[in-house]
């Protein structure tokens, strides 16, 4: 056995301020680009939804990246998720943002996936360890 012991194992930690401003910045940007996004997708039908998810997907990967843990992806997806859900809520006045059309259902659809897919694609931690285990 090691003396190590695992990281599941260990008490959770606050994070610092700087990486806690970094995820609510995060956030902010997910807000921005879900709102830009919504936009987007409905004047260019093809082409804009496809610029809509590639924004988001780069922002969330950009964000995972940047900080360096899932959590940097997670942060703009749940910014984009909810913006894009108080955009679906249509006004009094009768107006809202997504038509009902196929463009809208992908826009919804697929960004959800896109979230999932690129928080799951995040870099995990792993704890000190050989970063190949082959051949052992």
């Amino acid at each position: 056995m090691s003396d190590r012991t695992s990281m599941l194992a260990q008490p959770l930690q606050r994070p610092s301020a700087g990486r806690a401003a970094a995820y609510l910045g995060l956030f902010a940007l997910g807000a921005v680009v879900g709102l830009a996004g919504a936009l987007v997708q409905g004047g260019w039908f093809p082409g804009g939804l496809l610029l809509a998810l590639l924004g988001e997907a780069g922002l969330l990967l950009g964000g995972a990246r940047a900080a360096d843990s899932r959590a940097g992806a997670v942060a703009p997806a749940g910014g984009w998720m909810i913006a894009v859900i108080f955009l679906t809520a249509s006004r009094p006045e009768g107006d809202f943002v997504f038509a009902a059309g196929s463009g809208s259902y992908l826009f919804l659809l697929g960004g959800m996936a896109v979230a999932v897919i690129c928080a799951t694609l995040g870099s995990g931690r792993q704890p000190g360890g050989d970063p190949v285990r082959l051949g052992k």
